[in-house]
This record gives structure tokens, sequence and C-alpha cells, in this order.
């Protein structure tokens, strides 16, 4: 066991969990190590401590309602798969707010093609899809990613679209590129996301 988890352990877990308790985007453990003074190594096993502490896995402890999990190249808290669907009618009453058929579609192809074109994106879905690229817009799904020559703007995917995934990053993601528009994979990524962090999707 390393320094980190040693004496001054308890202190540091503490330390680290009001870090993460209080951050509205995943923090990365580089991050978390420079707040506690403490090597990034010594961090990442700590971190890596608390994470199986709240799965059950550590000696002496219990399964938590919430789990410590990767996200978009850092780590935050999330609630347990096994509350998912409580804590979903909690939030939202009920009521759905997952992305349609179309912004999935329209998501998976600037996902693959990044940097794109809005035009490149309603070329390849064969629709016009400026609404649809509005909606991901507002939703921090994409964002602007500088423009072509011709002064066409490019889009990109954001961090919030790795969260909304739950992969740390887009090297995780299927190799679907040759075959767009497909987006069945995407779905199914979504829907594991879901099941794993048992948290709302936007």
């Amino acid at each position: 066991m390393s320094e980190a988890v040693g004496s001054e352990g308890s202190e540091l877990r503490s330390a680290a969990e009001a870090i993460l308790i209080v951050a509205d985007e995943p923090v990365t453990t580089s991050a978390i190590a420079e707040a506690l003074g403490i090597d990034e190594s010594a961090c990442e096993e700590l971190l890596e401590g608390l994470a199986a502490e709240y799965r059950g896995e550590a000696p002496g402890s219990r399964a938590h309602g919430f789990l410590l999990r990767r996200a978009a190249g850092g780590w935050r808290f999330a609630s347990v798969p096994e509350h998912a669907d409580l804590v979903e009618q909690f939030i939202i009453g009920g009521a759905t707010a997952r992305l349609s058929q179309a912004a999935l579609e329209t998501l998976a192809v600037v996902a693959y093609r990044q940097p794109v074109t809005r035009g490149r994106v309603a070329q390849i879905r064969g629709v016009n899809v400026d609404g649809v690229m509005r909606t991901l817009h507002a939703r921090g799904l994409i964002e602007e990613a500088g423009a072509e020559t011709s002064g066409a703007i490019l889009y990109r995917t954001t961090g919030d679209f790795l969260e909304y995934l739950g992969i740390d990053s887009l090297d995780e993601l299927p190799p679907l590129a040759p075959y767009l528009p497909r987006v069945e994979a995407l779905g199914e990524i979504v829907e594991q996301a879901d099941e794993m962090a048992g948290r709302r999707t936007p």
C-alpha cells in the first residue's frame, strides 16, 4: 500500500471525495493530485481504492447507491445502475428526454467525421439537419471547431458527448466510420451507458 493510502490515507480520501462531490464535470487525476499535494500515481491508486470501496469490493466495505467512475478523461460520481429507473423517475417524473433517431444519426455522423460541416452532415444523411444540429449544439453535445476556407463552420463532439455515452475518449467508439450512416451501435452505447451510470440521458 502506498504512502498516499497509508497513515494519511483517511484524510486524503476525504479530501478527494470533497473535491469530487462539488465538481459539475469529470475531474482529472492530475487535477486531484495537484489539489491534494500528492503525485499522480499515488492519486490514481487512491481513486481506484475509493471506486472499489463504493462497489463493495474493498475489505470491510459494502456496496453503495453510488459509484466513482471514469468519464471524459476524468472521474465523477454516478448512481448505480440498479437504481436507474428510480433515479430517472425522481429526476424527470417519468418523462423521457432521449435523443430522437434523427438526432442520434446526426450525432453519429459528427462523431465519426469530425470536424465536419453542417452541409457535409446533411449530404451524408440525405436530409436537412439544421434543426437537429441546433438541438445538439444547445444540449452541449457538439461545438464549433473553426471553419473551412470557404467559411463553412466545422463541428466536433464535446466532453459532454463522451459523458453522454459513458466513454473516456473517442478511441472507444466502435469502428463504424466506413459504414455511415449507421447508428445502431451508437444507440447501444447510449443504452449501456444508461445502465452502467444509472443516470438520465440528455
